[in-house]
């Protein structure tokens, strides 16, 4: 029996907390913004067809492609050899600030899972979706992966106990993505930042997403957009996103509240609590921020239902 899965796109660092925070996107009108994966199985070994809008920027050979190498880890994991066929609908572009590849393995990983009758629980799961990303990535952030699955605003913890817990969310805000067009290297914009930060920047950070966290549970809209600054990524990548400091400005001539960046970019972010300011934004963006044909933009809220089927609705 065939299945399929959607995984949706993700903001890592949602700006005010670098490798700590992640959210799950869901367009307002309807759209899935993000990779499906479809499985069932095979006679023997591991099969890999590509579809999508994005399918073509992939490896050629199956066994480069991330989503072949998560049956293979999967199965290596599980100690079995058993035939799958699998084919990925690419849909997110590689190197957007999108979680792109972690849509991918989210999808390839929660879809091996099913189709095996669930052998690891959501924590395990979750566990294995992170060190395979670390294993692509060369380091393990969770902060792509965590939403992607469980949906929602995730605070990243790493305790023996839990990866992440969920916090409350602005279901006020409208949040516009935009990405132009453009792939940048995930290693090249974390090569960006320096090594050592000022201890006045440290705790900048540390009272920003603190505050956030607080702001969160208290449901404190002002609060929170009055902290939801990025004083770790942005002031080191912003100036190499072609047109972000220009588009950052302008949409705050708009009304927008903030704007940051998504990710490691190129994909911005911008929040309002009016749809009509979000809609003027998009048009905007379309305008002087997304090259026509290959970029694209989205008036967003939080998916808070993560990684689901989607081939039996």
């Amino acid at each position: 029996m065939s299945m399929t899965v959607y995984a949706p796109a993700s903001m890592g660092n949602v700006g005010v907390g670098f490798d700590l925070l992640g959210a799950a996107l869901a367009p307002i009108d309807g759209s899935l913004l993000g990779d499906r994966v479809s499985i069932e199985a095979a006679p023997s070994g591991i099969h890999l067809s590509l579809a999508g809008a994005w399918a073509n920027k992939l490896p050629t050979d199956p066994q480069q492609n991330i989503v072949y190498q998560c049956a293979q880890f999967f199965l290596a994991e599980l100690g079995r050899d058993d035939g799958v066929a699998m084919t990925l609908e690419k849909n997110l572009p590689v190197g957007s600030g999108l979680g792109s590849s972690a849509s991918s393995v989210v999808a390839a990983l929660y879809a091996l899972n099913e189709h095996f009758d669930r052998p690891y629980d959501e924590q395990a799961l979750l566990r294995l979706m992170g060190e395979f990303e670390g294993k692509i990535s060369g380091s393990v952030h969770y902060d792509n992966v965590a939403p992607c699955y469980l949906g929602g605003m995730q605070l990243m913890l790493d305790t023996p106990v839990s990866v992440c817990e969920g916090l409350p969310v602005f279901t006020s805000w409208y949040w516009v993505v935009a990405y132009p067009g453009i792939s940048l290297s995930t290693a090249k914009m974390r090569a960006l930042l320096p090594d050592v930060y000022d201890k006045s920047v440290a705790i900048d950070f540390g009272r920003y997403l603190s505050a956030f966290v607080h702001a969160s549970y208290k449901q404190d809209s002002e609060l929170a957009i009055a902290v939801l600054k990025d004083v770790l990524a942005e002031p080191y990548r912003a100036s190499e996103i072609p047109g972000y400091e220009q588009a950052r400005s302008g949409l705050a001539e708009l009304g927008m509240l903030t704007t940051g960046i998504s990710g490691s970019g190129p994909t911005l972010f911008s929040v309002t609590d009016s749809l009509a300011t979000a809609e003027a934004a998009q048009a905007w963006l379309d305008k002087n921020y997304v090259e026509a044909g290959i970029g694209f933009s989205h008036i967003c809220q939080i998916d808070t239902q993560g990684t689901r089927r989607v081939d039996c609705e």
